[in-house]
């Protein structure tokens, strides 16, 4: 039985790093889209294109050859095969069975394409439809809202103490940036109410009564980075 789309959503704004999102989370969205294959790609973690590529993974990668890529960098939307191509002409793009049906949709951080998450299906699977292609459309909303976050965290905080869990671990670095109960909800993509809650559940644990006492408890190590690459 394939898993709710809801549940999917709030998997993605509890991934605590984007190797979570690949695997188990993208996982479960191949299985609700009863596909054979699926993947997520970040462009800064593609490999190297030479000589020594394979053919195939050229062609792939090629915007030339591939429309469904090429429809995705264009538009920054998601796309199936048969929404740009007649029925069977995709088999002709990409010989591969278990491709015989593609699905892929956009992961969108500070305006740029940043990836894209993919879904096969075999070519004797029934094709990906117009409802496919929403839902797809909203999990790479929610992909790209949870990246943009894991991507953008200026410091790693260390906790004077190992009382508080991961989640209220990050709540309370977002706290440390000044962010509001509601912009903290919303960047977790929980309710404004449960972030109270658990920071009340810290207060407890940390001994303390306000939000500076609390942030007064972290101590913030920020990573510099140079110029040429190196820390300083």
């Amino acid at each position: 039985m394939k898993p709710p789309l809801q549940d999917l959503f709030q998997a993605i704004a509890q991934a605590q790093d984007e190797q979570e999102l690949k695997q188990p989370i993208m996982s479960d969205v191949g299985q609700y889209f009863a596909a054979r294959r699926w993947s997520l790609f970040f462009l800064d973690q593609l490999p190297v294109i030479d000589e020594q590529t394979p053919a195939i993974i050229k062609r792939a990668l090629s915007l030339d050859h591939n429309p469904v890529l090429r429809y995705l960098v264009h538009r920054h939307a998601a796309v199936h095969d048969e929404v740009i191509l007649p029925p069977g002409v995709w088999k002709t793009i990409c010989p591969r069975k278990d491709h015989g049906h593609v699905m892929v949709g956009p992961l969108i951080s500070n305006g740029q394409l940043v990836g894209s998450a993919g879904v096969t299906r075999h070519r004797d699977d029934s094709a990906f439809n117009g409802d496919n292609v929403a839902d797809l459309n909203a999990l790479c909303l929610h992909l790209s809202s949870r990246l943009t976050v894991l991507r953008s965290k200026p410091a790693t905080l260390e906790l004077n103490c190992d009382r508080l869990t991961p989640r209220e671990a990050e709540i309370a670095e977002l706290v440390a940036q000044g962010l509001t109960n509601a912009e903290i909800g919303a960047a977790l993509w929980i309710t404004e109410n449960s972030v109270k809650q658990a920071l009340k559940r810290m207060f407890r644990k940390l001994e303390v009564s306000s939000r500076a006492e609390m942030v007064a408890h972290l101590s913030i190590h920020t990573k510099l980075t140079s110029s040429n690459g190196a820390a300083v």
